[in-house]
């Protein structure tokens, strides 16, 4: 699990009373990615966009909670979007 997977500990309405729980997992979304690999991630994998506070210690924030985007979805699913973001975003900068 890498450290911007985090377990959100909390069930999703479509969750409550289904029977056994399911885990879900947030992969944050660093701040800049484009609206348009967002919106493409969300069309081809089961995952839901949400909204998530966080603790951030760069940039002169020293621990600012700031509300960031995240995918919520199945631990494999969320690693597959995570290997197809970094991909999108390597081909967004050009590297």
């Amino acid at each position: 699990m890498t450290p911007e997977m985090k377990d959100p500990d909390r069930k999703t309405d479509s969750q409550a009373g289904s029977g056994p729980e399911e885990q879900l997992f947030d992969l944050l979304i660093p701040p800049g990615v484009p609206r348009s690999i967002i919106a493409d991630i969300i069309r081809k994998f089961e995952v839901q966009l949400v909204e998530r506070k966080q603790r951030l210690y760069f940039a002169n924030m020293d621990g600012d909670e700031r509300e960031l985007l995240a995918f919520r979805g199945k631990k494999e699913v969320v690693e597959r979007v995570q290997d197809y973001l970094y991909e999108e975003l390597k081909k967004f900068i050009g590297d």
